[in-house]
């Protein structure tokens, strides 16, 4: 009888599952926008009705994954549990919910999952490669170089800036310069945690996954529908990075929301993301980023097949 598994990932801003059968061909992927990181920055602590929408929806996921027959599976949470006081209430209830493993992630296995989700469906390249996942709470840097994985994980992330910075309005020059002077100041932390991040510079292929990126390439793509083939794969160049970020940058969340691609759920804090993408393109010499939707959920899935 063919096996089917479970993955489901509990970040900062959304929560998602991904249903595959033995050989890890995908059943069902499917994303809400719960923004579980809400207050976290500033009171460490998850909030009940942060808590109560991520948990309406893993209800949801636990239907779904009756439908499909799921017989294992795991839940992943990451940065906001990380740094929540109650992160084990949260971790308990949504293992009640699920009936699936629950636990946190650290910050290399965040970024080694993404890596091998991102990089299972590429192209073989004489570059080393780079995933980055920017998140809600933090970012993760994963470079394969000869054989070796190297990781960190950043306290960044499109909620965290938007929070502690830019503001989820039209961002004025200061919070401009607040939120690249946090984010310079991480980058510096990363880079000297792992000095081989400054050796690719210039000639790394660089990957990025999750929301921030996704809803980019839409955006770039001009896709009023999600299109997985239109945006997976999809080659971005720093040009259209920059000229996104400066445009969302002088808008208000209801005009971005506007726009043909945006998310709703991101009109807010995609532009803060973007900040990010910028700063890590500019300190790795990268002009283009590859968008890959496979990401941490096709790793767990990998792993819990052995794949």
């Amino acid at each position: 009888m063919t096996e089917v598994v479970a993955a489901l990932d509990c970040g900062s801003n959304s929560t998602r599952l991904l249903v595959a059968d033995d050989l890890g061909h995908t059943l069902t992927r499917q994303m809400r926008i719960t923004r579980l990181s809400q207050g976290v920055d500033a009171s460490s602590t998850l909030v009940p009705e942060a808590l109560e929408r991520t948990f309406s929806v893993l209800r949801e996921y636990r239907h779904e994954m009756d439908r499909f027959a799921v017989g294992r599976g795991l839940l992943a949470a990451t940065s906001a549990v990380r740094d929540a006081t109650n992160g084990s209430y949260f971790l308990e209830e949504s293992h009640r919910i699920t009936g699936v493993e629950a636990r946190v992630l650290d910050g290399n296995e965040e970024a080694a999952l993404s890596f091998a989700g991102a990089t299972r469906d590429l192209d073989r390249d004489p570059r080393p490669t780079m995933v980055l996942d920017i998140g809600g709470g933090s970012t993760e840097l994963a470079l394969r170089v000869d054989g070796v994985l190297w990781s960190y994980s950043m306290q960044l992330g499109c909620v965290r800036v938007t929070e502690r910075a830019l503001g989820r309005g039209v961002v004025s020059p200061s919070s401009d310069d607040a939120a690249r002077q946090m984010i310079q100041a991480e980058l510096d932390r990363a880079f000297a945690a792992v000095p081989v991040f400054s050796t690719v510079r210039g000639e790394v292929r660089l990957v990025g996954v999750a929301g921030t990126v996704a809803t980019l390439a839409q955006l770039d793509a001009g896709s009023t529908e999600y299109e997985r083939d239109a945006v997976h794969h999809r080659l971005i160049t720093r040009q259209s990075v920059d000229e996104w970020c400066e445009r969302l940058a002088g808008e208000s969340p209801e005009e971005r929301l506007a726009r043909p691609g945006m998310v709703k759920g991101r009109e807010d804090v995609l532009h803060a993301g973007l900040y990010v993408l910028q700063a890590v393109m500019e300190r790795l010499g990268a002009d283009e980023l590859i968008s890959s939707e496979n990401d941490i959920l096709d790793g767990m899935v990998g792993a819990l097949l052995g794949l």
